[in-house]
Parts: C-alpha cells; sequence; structure tokens
C-alpha cells in the first residue's frame, strides 16, 4: 500500500507512534489509510452540514476495511463575498484548495480519497488536487438546497433576492416584498437550488465518472443523499483495490461528454473555466473551439433556474443527470462516450440504460428543444480575439442580436453605483473591464450589476461585457471571460465611451466598429497597468495567474 511509506518497517517507528497517539490500533496499520477531504465551514449553507456529512462516510469507511482520516479545506461563499473586496478571493480559493488537498495527500501518503465539496470553487479546486495526487478518489457533495417557497406559493431562490435589489431601485418593489424575498429565497442548507455554479459543477462530476449518480441532484440532508454517501465510503475501498485514479478517468472523452452535458442543460458559464483548469491538470490540450463544435451538435433541453422557472429539485424528480444523459445519447453514438468507466464501477451506458426521463418539460426530448444549439457558446471576434464565453440559455430571442454604444466603467463596483443610479440606458452595451484574473485581481463574479440591470427592467435591452465572470445565477445578453483581458492589453481596454459594440450570437462573434490598426494605436498610448491591491496572496496570484481562455490557472514558471 501507499501508506505503507509511513506505517511498515522499524525505521517508521515513530510514524506509528504519532498514529498511535490519533487512536489507530495495531489492526489498522494493515488496513488501507483513507483521506476524507471535508469542506465543512460554517458560514457557507452549502457547507454547514458536511461535519455530520462527513461522519457517516467515515463510518461507511470503516465499515468496508479502511482507516478514515478527515481534514477540512477552506471554502468562500460567492453570495456573501459578493459586491465587496471578498469576491477578489473567490477564484483564487480554488488554488489554495488544490494546493491544500495535494499537500495532505502527499505529506501523509494516503490510499485513498473521498472529496467532499458543494459550492463553487471548491467543487474544482478538489478536483484539481485529485488530479495533481492521482490516487483512488470519489466524490461526494453535500447535495442542492431546496428551492424557496414564498407565501403566494410562487418559488424563489437567491436569484430571487438579488434582482429584488434591483427591483426595489427602480420602485418595483418595496421594502416588504424585498424583506420576504430576503427570508423565504434560501430556507435549508445546500448549494443554491438553480443550476448555478455549484451545481452545475457538482451535476457534471457525474458526467466526469468521479461521482456516483444523482450526486448532482439528490437534495441536502435527503435520505438519498446520506444513501450515497455511505456508498462513496464502501466503494473507495474498491476503488483503491482496482488502483481506479482519476487521471484513468478524466480523459478527452470524459471532457468531450462534460461539454456536451453541459450545453443540453445551460450550466454556469463558470464550467468553462474550470474544465479547463482540469484539463490543464490532466495534460489535455483543449481548445475553446471545441465546445462551439459540440454546442452545434447537442441541443439545448433543459431550462433550470435562472435560465427558467424549474429548480435542481425539478431535475432530480425529472431523473436527474442519468436521465439527460439519455436523452442527449439519442442523438447518435458519435455524441457521448458511454463506455467511459466511472467510479461506481459502472460504465455510462449501463448507467443510462436504467434511466428514465420522468417529465418531459423538465428535460425536453431531442425533437422539441429550447434551441438546436447548447446553451453554452464561445464567441470570437476583435474584441475577443482568444474567446469569450456566454449562457445563452440565458439570453432572450430579443437580444440575440445586439448592437449599441460602449457605456464603460473601469471596476464592478463602479458599475453598479452606474446601474443603479440610472447611467445606463436601453440600448447600451455595459462593459467592466480590469477584473479579468490578473486586473481584477480575482476575476470578481459580476451578479451584483447583472441582477440590477435585470431587476431594473433592462434585461431584454442591454447587453453586458466583461473581463471578469459571472455567477451561475446570472441571465440575460452577458458575456464574460474576455480574452485577452484589459490588464493583458486586450482589446477591450481600447474601448472608449461610445464605440459601436456588434454582438452576434447566432453567429457567435464579438466585436467593436474599429479598424485593427485603431485598437492597436489606443493600446499603444495607455499607460503601463499597474496593480492597485494590497493583498499579499492577491499580489502573487496576480503575478501567476494565466488568461481565463486557458482556465485561469497558476503559471510557476
Amino acid at each position: 500500500m501507499r501508506s505503507d511509506q509511513i506505517k511498515k518497517g522499524f525505521e517508521r517507528a515513530p510514524h506509528r507512534a504519532l498514529l498511535r497517539a490519533t487512536g489507530l490500533t495495531e489492526e489498522d496499520f494493515s488496513k488501507p489509510f483513507i483521506a476524507v477531504a471535508n469542506s465543512y465551514v460554517d458560514i457557507v449553507p452549502g457547507h454547514v452540514h458536511l461535519q455530520a456529512f462527513g461522519k457517516l462516510i467515515k463510518k461507511a469507511i470503516r465499515d468496508a476495511g479502511g482507516v478514515p482520516f478527515e481534514f477540512n479545506t477552506i471554502a468562500v461563499d460567492d453570495g456573501i463575498a459578493m459586491g465587496h473586496v471578498g469576491m477578489k478571493y473567490s477564484l483564487p480559493s480554488r488554488e489554495l484548495i488544490a494546493d491544500s488537498v495535494e499537500t495532505m495527500i502527499e505529506a501523509h501518503k494516503f490510499d485513498g480519497m473521498v472529496c467532499i465539496p458543494n459550492c463553487d470553487k471548491i467543487v474544482p479546486g478538489m478536483v484539481m488536487g485529485a488530479l495533481r495526487a492521482n490516487i483512488p478518489t470519489i466524490f461526494i457533495s453535500g447535495g442542492a438546497m431546496k428551492a424557496g417557497v414564498l407565501p403566494n406559493g410562487k418559488k424563489a431562490d437567491l436569484i430571487s433576492v438579488f434582482e429584488g435589489v434591483g427591483a426595489y431601485k427602480a420602485g418595483t418593489l418595496n421594502d416588504k416584498g424585498l424583506k420576504m424575498l430576503e427570508r423565504f429565497a434560501c430556507p435549508s442548507c445546500g448549494s443554491c437550488s438553480g443550476l448555478f455554479t455549484a451545481n452545475s459543477m457538482n451535476c457534471l462530476l457525474e458526467v466526469l465518472g468521479l461521482a456516483l449518480p444523482y450526486n448532482g441532484t439528490a437534495l441536502a440532508k435527503s435520505k438519498q443523499r446520506n444513501e450515497l454517501a455511505a456508498e462513496a465510503g464502501r466503494l473507495i475501498l474498491k476503488l483503491v483495490a482496482k488502483d481506479i485514479k482519476p487521471l484513468d478517468l478524466v480523459t478527452r472523452d470524459a471532457v468531450d461528454d462534460v461539454f456536451a452535458v453541459d450545453v443540453a442543460m445551460g450550466g454556469s458559464s463558470n464550467t468553462v473555466l474550470h474544465t479547463l483548469a482540469f484539463c490543464n491538470e490532466a495534460g489535455i490540450d483543449y481548445s475553446l473551439e471545441r465546445i462551439n463544435e459540440i454546442a452545434d451538435k447537442v441541443p439545448h433541453l433543459s431550462k433550470i433556474s435562472p435560465s427558467g422557472q424549474w429548480h435542481i429539485e425539478d431535475l432530480h424528480k425529472a431523473g436527474g443527470i442519468p436521465a439527460l444523459l439519455k436523452e442527449v445519447s439519442r442523438k447518435g453514438e458519435n455524441v457521448l462516450h458511454l463506455d467511459r468507466e466511472t467510479v461506481s464501477g459502472k460504465t455510462l451506458r449501463s448507467i443510462v440504460a436504467k434511466a428514465e426521463v420522468k417529465n418531459y418539460e423538465v428535460i425536453r426530448p431531442i425533437e422539441n428543444p429550447h434551441s438546436v444549439k447548447g446553451g453554452l457558446a464561445i464567441l470570437f471576434g476583435n474584441l475577443a480575439p482568444e474567446g469569450a464565453v456566454v449562457k445563452t440559455a440565458g439570453v432572450s430571442p430579443a437580444m440575440r442580436k445586439h448592437f449599441g454604444p460602449a457605456n464603460i466603467f473601469e471596476s464592478q463596483e463602479e458599475a453598479q453605483a452606474g446601474i443603479l443610479g440610472g447611467k445606463v440606458k436601453a440600448g447600451d452595451v455595459v462593459v467592466i473591464r480590469y477584473e479579468g484574473p490578473k486586473g481584477g485581481p480575482g476575476m470578481q463574479e459580476m451578479l451584483s450589476p447583472t441582477s440590477a440591470i435585470v431587476g431594473m427592467g433592462l434585461g431584454e435591452k442591454v447587453a453586458l461585457i466583461t473581463d471578469g465572470r459571472f455567477s451561475g445565477g446570472t441571465r440575460g445578453a452577458c458575456i464574460g471571460h474576455v480574452s485577452p483581458e484589459a490588464a493583458a492589453r486586450g482589446p477591450i481596454a481600447a474601448l472608449q465611451n461610445g464605440d459601436i459594440i456588434e454582438i452576434d450570437f447566432d453567429a457567435r462573434s464579438l466585436n467593436v466598429q474599429l479598424s485593427d490598426s485603431e485598437i492597436q494605436s489606443r493600446l499603444a498610448v495607455l499607460p503601463p497597468f499597474e496593480q492597485k491591491i494590497q493583498s499579499k496572496w492577491l499580489q502573487r496570484y496576480a503575478h501567476f495567474v494565466t488568461s481565463a481562455h486557458t482556465g485561469a490557472v497558476l503559471d510557476s514558471k
């Protein structure tokens, strides 16, 4: 066993002495050592229940013949960090989590690992760490939150509250209405109830092969969620025995399937950023153009909040990700790689064979999709030579093409003040720049300004582009990850107020009505970019972070 490096032989007597101090018995030294990477913290509703959840998994590991050792990672709640300097720490926390997982696994030579993530950056951070360590690993997330129910019976979620702020500012929602949203929108623990980044990533873990079926949709603290936890604890010992590792499962074919399901369900645009980071860790060269090729083949079949009226609980009742996979597979054998192995011990084909679509309103048949092309797209043009990402699932038909003057803000905070202050008019293209990986630094999510735009009644009249990124809760004509970013002197830095920007989602293009020579001459006279952040961690992050089109990973060279 890998753990023999810390427990076998006379020279490891000191190590065993320390291990005995943790409660190990003589019999434990002959068993596999299993790490339990838990992201329990008190301030994140998606994680507040994970301490008790971890105990279920540790018991199952112990009962199956392993020795569990739990450790914790940090977790940032994007909703609580939103709209202030705290959001600059959100994406960088992904790297800290990956580093922490790698550190713990390598320092203590575990034989296998069970990862317990739930919310946004924690899922990809743990996956990146698992790919680096490359020991047998299974993921079991904490589960989704129920949708809120208002006194009038209408469902609500976190995005209802963010958009309520804009409606309050516009005068269409009063104090009582906003307080009601605040009180009822988030009724329980779990990852927020729509198809935001957390639930998008937890669903895609199933497709990637690192998690069990229904990992992405079974609700937090439900009987099925607890059963999945126990099963994960048992299965990790089988994975160790068979020596099935993350790099055996995370292949180019697996990534293709991830994006096929992603565009079918219209997941968060952050999934592109994180999956590209997985590819970096796995040594897979994956181009953004490939995502468009997949979206051309796979239709958009499901509209979960914020794109539609349904929530994760509805997707689960409709058959979950296995049912969505089954419907996508009807496009033909060249769409999915169904014979791939997963941590469940079953292939995708066998999982799909037992699946059933139970509600064709939640998961539409391929003959009647929401759109014939998938719900994510990569835009290119003279404003985004290296690409930009949009969740087309959340774009209304009225905004499929938009031409308008640039209304420029140099930060998210400036934009939020400008939007709420009435500086944005119908027809504008709001530009928020210097919020990219280096420029922010940390690529802040723009949920506050996008929600304000929708709440103020401008959702179908205004487009927004940024070198930052969006929450999975964003909807509307919102284009993020514009690369190269402004801090790297991408074309977005050359824009001036009033420049006419052309957006065509069907053609997947993003352009400004300027010649290449004019763009270059404007860039040439810009002063050098200076990072103003005082944080030593964020300064270090900004120094090493790469472009969004490569996953915003850190380059140690």
